[in-house]
C-alpha cells in the first residue's frame, strides 16, 4: 500500500485572516498556494499512479488543496475526516481509513506538525515528529500491508519546488 501525505498549500497570513473575525478553520488558500499546487498535482499524477482516495482535513485550506490534488486522479474519491484536523492522532487516521475498504494507494491532506508526527509514527512507531513538511510539501510511504505503526518505508519527501521540478 502507498500513502501520499500532503501538507495544505499556502493560505496566507493567519494573523491577517484572524482580523476578519472568522475562525482559522475557514482560512482559504492564497493565490500562491493555488500556484504551488499546480506543480504538486502534476508530480503526484506522474509519481503516484492509481490513487483511489484523497482524504482531507475539513479545514477550508486543506479541502481546497485536496480538490486541486484530486485532479491528478480523475477516478479518485474525495472525502474529509476529523482524523486529519489539527491535534488528531495517527491512530484516528488508521481507524478512518478502515471505513473506506482496502485501497492500494491513498493520499491524505492535513496540517503541520501533525503530518510530520503521522509520517514519523508510520516509519518508526514514535509519536514525536521527526519530519517537517513545507506548505504543499509531500512524502510517499510504502507499507507491506495496511497503514500501521512503524510499518512504513519512506520512498521520498519533497517540498513544492522539488515536486514542480520533477513534474
Amino acid at each position: 500500500m502507498l500513502l501520499l501525505i500532503v501538507r495544505h498549500a499556502d493560505a496566507g497570513d493567519a494573523r491577517e485572516f484572524a482580523a476578519s473575525g472568522r475562525p482559522d478553520s475557514e482560512r482559504p488558500l492564497s493565490s500562491k498556494g493555488r500556484a504551488q499546487m499546480r506543480g504538486v498535482t502534476r508530480a503526484a499524477s506522474a509519481q503516484v499512479p492509481g490513487c483511489t482516495l484523497v482524504l482531507s482535513s475539513p479545514y477550508t485550506r486543506a479541502v481546497q488543496t485536496a480538490e486541486l490534488l484530486v485532479g491528478a486522479w480523475p477516478d479518485a474519491e474525495l472525502a474529509t475526516t476529523p482524523a486529519l484536523e489539527p491535534g488528531a492522532r495517527p491512530e484516528q487516521l488508521v481507524e478512518a481509513l478502515a471505513g473506506y475498504g482496502k485501497r492500494t494507494t491513498v493520499a491524505v491532506v492535513g496540517h503541520e506538525p501533525d503530518l510530520g508526527a503521522l509520517a514519523t509514527w508510520c516509519m518508526t512507531g514514535h509519536d514525536e515528529s521527526r519530519i517537517k513538511f513545507r506548505k504543499a510539501g509531500a512524502c510517499l510511504l510504502e507499507f507491506e500491508r495496511g497503514i500501521e505503526r512503524g510499518g512504513g518505508e519512506l520512498l521520498w519527501l519533497m517540498g513544492p519546488k522539488q515536486l514542480a521540478a520533477i513534474s
